[in-house]
């Protein structure tokens, strides 16, 4: 399209003339410019209105977007770069990199992203990292990502500062730098950067470049959460529920739950179902637990599996049903999670003469209580399973009990992660 706008012959102060009309339709603001006919004075034109546009303050994504309402206005771009416009050179790259009136095609973009940040156009040079970085348009190649994100990030880029703050911590490019990578997430956190505030609150809570400090994870956690990063909210829930960091406080809790459970963020689901199921911040209701319970328990997460099995199991908030409840326990105690191993192995040890939904199996019993006998559980509850286990081991012939004691052994060797 570009290619093909180009050859109508247009000079850009007459493109320039045309674009000033449109936006003027549109209500908006630009400064009435005489523009002149030689290279150099339209040069000075396109910067002079760069800056008089963006002053506006409407964001660059946008302005492109209204000059491409009329694809052949695209043109001018071109021949602003061709003249070595920084500026139009990055636009023209932008339009390549997000396919607005033209193919999308990230070698073009890379081809003019490349041209801008050689120019020192910090945007340029942030994304031009990113297609380093992924590998979009070039081969994929981290140093060059780490470099190019340097340039834009030494710039004050918010954006390229976040991104190398990833590389430091993933060591993508760059030897893996905690302090660095905090460094550069705090840059960017400071500018209002909703992503790098929420991965700065991690950080200190882990210690990871930073020394721990769950008060300040708290601070960083709510700038984010208050732009709506559902991560850190799910996470500033945790504080409040925990009192880690903050006041212990239920309600809030329960508050930054919901925001993080309706993004979608199982944790946040569970952790609500949790609430619900106490009566802790909120009105004790086993059927709201259930429902929170459902949507983690979809999406894998083994707590809310095994507690929506425990809530069929007891029938509280739903009828009783044992079928579902094995169902559940299974689906996390494949998981690791011990409390639903035990709960499983006490099904099959009493099967359906007890209309425990499962039959009975004496063997199946034995596995999940011997696997779930490792588990982070309380020593009260260890002895328990212990017994249990002894139980089920006395109604089998000491072959079974071999046979059942090798398939344990595969099956912590096929789950290596430590117990739940």
């Amino acid at each position: 399209m570009l290619d093909e706008l180009g050859e109508e012959g247009c000079t850009l102060e007459e493109a320039l003339e045309q674009i000033f009309a449109d936006l003027k339709r549109r209500g908006i603001a630009v400064e009435t410019m005489n523009l002149a006919a030689d290279r150099g004075q339209a040069d000075a034109q396109f910067n002079l209105w760069w800056r008089n546009i963006n002053g506006e303050g409407a964001p660059q994504t946008e302005i492109l977007k209204t000059l491409l309402d009329d694809p052949q206005k695209a043109a001018w771009f071109r021949k602003a770069a061709e003249q070595g416009n920084a500026d139009a050179q990055f636009s023209l790259g932008y339009l390549y990199d997000n396919g607005w009136g033209v193919p999308q095609d990230y070698a073009q973009a890379a081809f003019w992203y490349r041209k801008a940040a050689e120019q020192g156009n910090a945007s340029a040079q942030y994304l031009l990292g990113r297609l380093y970085d992924n590998g979009w348009g070039v081969p994929k190649d981290y140093p060059q990502a780490a470099a190019w994100y340097r340039k834009a990030a030494e710039q004050g880029n918010a954006d390229a500062q976040y991104s190398l703050g990833v590389l430091y911590y993933e060591g993508r490019g760059v030897l893996q730098d905690y302090v660095q990578s905090a460094a550069w997430h705090r840059k960017a956190a400071e500018q209002g950067d909703a992503v790098a505030q929420s991965s700065l609150g991690l950080m200190y809570v882990e210690g990871q470049g930073v020394h721990q400090d769950c008060a300040q994870a708290a601070i960083w956690f709510r700038k984010a959460a208050d732009q709506d990063i559902a991560m850190a909210q799910g996470a500033l829930g945790g504080l409040y529920y925990d009192g880690v960091g903050v006041t212990k406080d239920y309600v809030q809790a329960a508050i930054w739950y919901r925001k993080a459970a309706e993004h979608g963020i199982a944790y946040a689901q569970y952790s609500l179902g949790r609430l619900y199921d106490k009566g802790q911040g909120v009105p004790q209701d086993y059927a709201q637990a259930a429902v929170c319970y459902r949507k983690a328990a979809e999406q894998g997460n083994a707590d809310a599996q095994y507690s929506l099995g425990f809530l069929y199991d007891y029938g509280e908030g739903m009828p009783q049903d044992f079928t579902q409840a094995a169902e559940w326990y299974r689906k996390a105690a494949e998981q690791g999670n011990a409390k639903a191993q035990f709960s499983l192995g006490n099904l099959y040890y009493h099967g359906y003469y007890h209309g425990k939904g499962v039959p009975q199996d004496y063997a199946e019993a034995y596995f999940w209580l011997d696997v779930a006998a490792v588990g982070k559980l309380n020593a009260q509850l260890v002895e328990k399973i212990v017994k249990d286990r002894h139980k089920a081991a006395s109604q089998l012939t000491p072959a079974d009990q071999s046979r059942v004691q090798q398939r344990v052994r595969k099956w912590f060797e096929a789950h290596q992660e430590e117990p739940q």
